[in-house]
């Protein structure tokens, strides 16, 4: 059993990303947050249940679904407002926005637009490691859609031959923009595919964040003790379009509505108020901490400066 710390901080977490993310909504309807955005609302469990397994010291990489990522290893909301509102204090300069923020500090490697992109990246991290011999261990997100991409079978074989230490976590939210698992797989569990490489694989809730997070602990550990990579998938689901731009045709508003039965964020909550790990008080005070973490967040990006346009080629590095 975690201890009872562990288990608030995780669910403030939980609760955090679902805020900013409401909040980030509300600005790119206002039309101060430009470019698009991929929302993971209702998938919250999995960021955080997979991080909270990690050391401070471990790499993550993300994906362009990758807020709550960002947050759960650590990452400063008001830097990440900022980012997302193009201001020069953002995380990346106001230059990386919603689908390519990251933070080294923090060990997020970072996100990118391309589906898939950090399954491969997530090898040369691991290689890294190995080298130099550090203990670290890369933990890489994905979706389901990416599974069928020919880089994840590339990377997960090059890492099982070369015993890398990385795990590749599968947030299956049952779509890939339109395409339904049981229209792109012919198979019930992606995890399955594991076997092929010669690792361990398993299939888990992905709703319920302390099954995430033993499966996470069980890869990592043995990851980091020279057992290789792993692949978990856990089972979860946008509440939100694919993008800004999704219709929403391709899916119920009672499938949706079903999935918001099983929302992460009230199941956890109810678990550690009926294990007495916290009280109907102490969870209403955790939302309004919340909420004026989030309203600072807002505030902070709001009164920060744009970026000078005549700094707009710096880090570039191509010529």
């Amino acid at each position: 059993m975690l201890p009872e710390s562990k288990l608030k901080e995780m669910l403030l977490q939980m609760h955090v990303i679902r805020a900013f993310e409401e909040e980030a909504d509300e600005l790119y309807a206002l039309g101060k947050v430009h470019g698009t955005m991929h929302l993971s609302i209702g998938q919250e469990a999995m960021a955080v249940g997979a991080i909270a397994a990690l050391h401070l010291e471990d790499y993550i990489l993300s994906t362009h679904r990758g807020h709550g990522h960002c947050i759960a290893k650590g990452a400063d909301v008001k830097l990440m407002m900022a980012e997302f509102m193009g201001k020069e204090t953002g995380y990346c300069r106001g230059r990386g926005g919603s689908m390519h923020i990251a933070d080294m500090e923090s060990g997020n490697l970072g996100a990118n637009g391309v589906v898939g992109g950090g399954i491969g990246m997530a090898v040369g991290a691991g290689l890294s490691i190995k080298m130099r011999g550090t203990g670290q261990v890369m933990l890489c997100f994905f979706g389901d859609g990416a599974a069928n991409r020919g880089i994840f079978h590339e990377a997960l074989n090059m890492a099982a031959i070369w015993t890398l230490p990385v795990v590749y976590l599968c947030e299956n939210n049952q779509y890939g923009m339109s395409m339904s698992v049981e229209r792109a797989f012919p198979i019930e569990d992606i995890a399955t595919r594991a076997a092929a490489y010669k690792m361990p694989g398993v299939a888990v809730d992905g709703n319920d964040v302390t099954a995430v997070y033993e499966a996470t602990l069980e890869a990592v550990e043995r990851a980091r003790g020279g057992g290789g990579p792993s692949l978990i998938e856990g089972k979860t689901y946008r509440w939100k379009g694919h993008s800004k731009s999704d219709q929403e045709r391709y899916r119920t508003k009672e499938e949706v509505e079903a999935w918001k039965e099983r929302c992460p964020i009230r199941r956890f909550q109810a678990i550690l108020i009926d294990e007495r790990v916290i009280d109907e008080a102490e969870a209403s005070q955790m939302a309004d901490e919340v909420r004026r973490l989030i309203e600072e967040a807002v505030a902070f990006a709001e009164a920060s400066p744009e970026p000078l346009v005549e700094t707009i080629l710096e880090g570039v590095y191509a010529p």
